[in-house]
């Protein structure tokens, strides 16, 4: 075990006090537990923080600002004098599509069953009255379809002149690729994490020759079609009067040979359910002025310091903190000392008050007046609770208690900003969700090669991801934009953003001459 510089020189310098190298000692003992505590939860631990309530009535507002009533004595309850029917037996053949749930845009397959009574000596004594379905879910292996188009070639007899009939138009000229292949190899990749190498092999499963550089130039002149939807969608993100902002790493582009650097994103959640991922290669303040300039309103965001710098110099706009990053110091400290659990309990409280607001569908000012009479006076409680904590002699400045405590006083009236504003979540959750994607993909295919792919990995997936999100599904919008927006007129391009297709085109989208050929 290592101690910190700092410690070491305490502990061996001569004329250091013992007592003050006894507390650094047991200070840095202490926090290398928690580190190994917090290492092993997250190997073998469980990682979701939704708590389980021992006792339902701990969420009470009463009970957290120290008013509870008694609890009443339970009623006795009525002995039950019927019993519950045995459920009735059902039928092997009817077991079999149990659960099974299916939209009407599934295809189904009937298969027709006969009996051997039809077709003996006595055929003609039997007759069919009804039918019983069975269903049953089946898969085919991913095909891949070679589309020919047979183009007659005519002579006119009196001039002899020859003509043909031209073939369709591709989305790239003179290119081998169908729309519908290009739009499989995005959603593949960037919805269901497929790497392209494993595309690859794919293809060659199938019987198809196709060099790995051809997919990855599918890839990038696909994604470059898509770039002026993505702006569209950014400029109108930024018109939004409440934004959620956070950032997560990727690996992209070469640093120094075999090392790639360090770069992020910065996912930004738009009040209309639209996302963009902007990307930078440094985590500073710089990259959050350059792509907010111009923003008014609400930023909603966890604690880092570079949304502070960026508020301070903009009095038109307002920071609000995330209450669930401001939880998860309390979640840390629960270990190290049994007052964290208390603290989670009243932050608990104000997400009870966020699920009743959803439940009675609570919107505007009926939600801003509950949220002041509910939660407003538990936050009030939970900052006087933190005040009192602060005030404890053992509770030293290195404890995850004292550091979770200064996080939520430091952002107590940022964290309170919610409580005023409707329109402001009370979380950035809703954000985190959104932005698994890039997590997801990491696993998969690890890092970006350049800068560039890291640039169009943030344009695919601010697109697929917002079409996630819109209930659109993510091929059928790939299919037609891709057709459409070399057509589309360029001061018209926000038309072609999932959330504005959706009500425009999706009732009668452009299809691929595959799905033409199956007579979709």
């Amino acid at each position: 075990m290592q101690l910190s510089d700092c410690t070491a020189k305490n502990t061996f310098s001569p004329g250091g006090d013992p007592t003050a190298v006894i507390q650094a000692l047991r200070a840095e003992i202490a926090s290398l537990k928690q580190q190994l505590d917090w290492f092993k939860r997250q190997l073998f631990g469980r990682k979701s923080e939704k708590r389980i309530l021992e006792h339902p009535n701990q969420l009470d507002l009463s009970t957290l600002l120290g008013d509870a009533p008694p609890a009443a004595d339970p009623t006795p309850t009525e002995e039950i004098s019927y019993r519950r029917r045995k459920p009735k037996q059902r039928n092997a053949d009817d077991v079999t599509d149990a659960g099974l749930r299916f939209g009407p845009d599934v295809p189904v397959e009937v298969i027709e069953l006969s009996a051997p009574e039809f077709h003996g000596p006595d055929a003609d004594q039997y007759e069919v009255i009804d039918y019983q379905i069975t269903r049953r879910l089946a898969q085919r292996p991913g095909s891949y379809v070679v589309l020919e188009y047979r183009r007659p070639v005519w002579r006119h007899k009196a001039s002899s002149s020859l003509r043909e009939v031209p073939a369709p138009a591709a989305v790239f000229a003179g290119s081998l690729a169908d729309v519908s292949l290009l739009a499989g190899i995005l959603v593949d990749k960037f919805c269901y994490h497929l790497p392209l190498y494993r595309q690859h092999q794919r293809l060659q499963d199938a019987g198809i020759t196709l060099s790995r550089s051809t997919l990855t130039n599918y890839t990038q002149r696909a994604i470059e079609l898509l770039r002026p939807i993505y702006d569209a969608q950014w400029r109108h993100i930024l018109q939004s009067r409440v934004l959620a902002m956070d950032e997560t790493p990727i690996k992209a582009g070469r640093k120094k040979p075999g090392q790639l650097q360090a770069t992020w994103y910065w996912p930004i959640y738009g009040e209309d359910d639209e996302l963009c991922f902007t990307w930078s290669t440094s985590r500073g303040s710089a990259h959050v002025e350059q792509q907010l300039a111009g923003f008014a309103g609400v930023l909603l965001s966890d604690g880092y310091a570079a949304y502070d710098r960026y508020a301070k110099s903009r009095p038109q706009v307002t920071r609000a903190q995330c209450w669930a990053h401001t939880r998860r110091y309390f979640e840390r400290a629960k270990d190290q000392d049994p007052a964290a659990q208390e603290a989670l309990t009243r932050i608990g409280a104000l997400y009870r008050v966020e699920q009743q607001i959803r439940e009675q569908g609570l919107e505007g000012e009926p939600k801003r007046d509950y949220r002041s009479r509910h939660a407003g006076p538990i936050a009030e409680a939970f900052f006087g609770w933190c005040h009192q904590q602060r005030q404890r002699m053992d509770l030293l400045n290195s404890d995850p208690l004292a550091k979770a405590l200064v996080y939520a006083e430091n952002h107590q009236a940022q964290l309170k900003v919610y409580l005023n504003d409707p329109e402001v979540p009370i979380d950035t959750n809703h954000l985190e969700r959104a932005l698994r994607v890039i997590p997801m993909g990491r696993k998969n295919w690890l890092f970006c090669w350049s800068e560039v792919g890291a640039r169009h990995v943030g344009i695919i997936q601010s697109l697929l991801t917002t079409c996630r999100l819109h209930h659109v599904d993510p091929y059928t919008y790939l299919v037609d934009v891709l057709q459409r927006v070399a057509l589309h007129p360029a001061r018209d391009v926000e038309a072609l953003t999932p959330r504005v297709w959706k009500d425009r085109f999706a009732n009668n989208p452009l299809r691929s001459d595959l799905d033409h050929a199956h007579g979709h």
